[in-house]
């Protein structure tokens, strides 16, 4: 059977992007779709923006979603775990693809399980060690570290706002289709967006 794959640009270090490729995951599955694949592509924030991802803004996203949106997820997230460079964890999940789209996709899951639900600092070089041995990945290709740029110099190409940024099978373009982020007088406010996380779905397993 051959694969459908929906491509997305992201940043391992976005909690956002981790609700939205669960929620994903998760249909994935209820609908017995395992001939659609996700290719995570990369999108370095610190990159973009000068610099890396400060870990208490992190951790107050972190808190809203938890609270607002997926109690199930963020259990054991740890502010001072933060990676302070989401590039090596970028690097490796771009080798996994390399290998084939099955391993890069269940690294790229697993690099955010490991940050996101069990504290770990993705950045550490034993962990991505350990990572990259469970699934049968070399690292230290310099290809891997190019990869990355080639991801972000393509997404700029393709009007990539942010991260999540998903492009489906049937055509979509869509930033972070799963939530709606609104602002209002005490911070912000998180709950999840059905009509887009439905279109989303509808155009990615049609």
């Amino acid at each position: 059977m051959s694969e459908t794959v929906i491509e997305v640009f992201a940043d391992v270090v976005c909690p956002f992007t981790h609700v939205g490729l669960r929620r994903l995951v998760d249909r994935r599955r209820e609908l017995g779709r395992d001939d659609v694949r996700l290719l995570v592509r990369a999108l370095p924030l610190e990159v973009i923006n000068g610099e890396p991802m400060d870990p208490a803004a992190a951790a107050g996203k972190v808190a809203l979603l938890r609270d607002q949106v997926s109690p199930e997820l963020f259990a054991e997230f740890d502010a001072s775990q933060f990676p302070a460079t989401s590039l090596p964890a970028l690097a490796l999940t771009g080798a996994g693809y390399r290998r084939d789209p099955a391993t890069g996709e269940a690294i790229a899951l697993e690099l955010r399980r490991l940050l996101f639900d069990d504290g770990v600092d993705v950045s550490r070089p034993d962990v991505l060690a350990d990572v990259a041995e469970r699934h049968g990945v070399p690292i230290g290709d310099p290809a891997d570290e190019a990869g990355v740029l080639a991801d972000l110099e393509e997404s700029r190409e393709r009007g990539v706002i942010g991260s999540p940024h998903f492009f489906t099978p049937g055509g979509q373009n869509l930033f972070c289709p799963s939530l709606q982020l609104t602002k209002t007088d005490d911070g912000l406010d998180i709950t999840m967006d059905m009509h887009r996380f439905n279109q989303l779905v509808d155009s990615s397993f049609r």
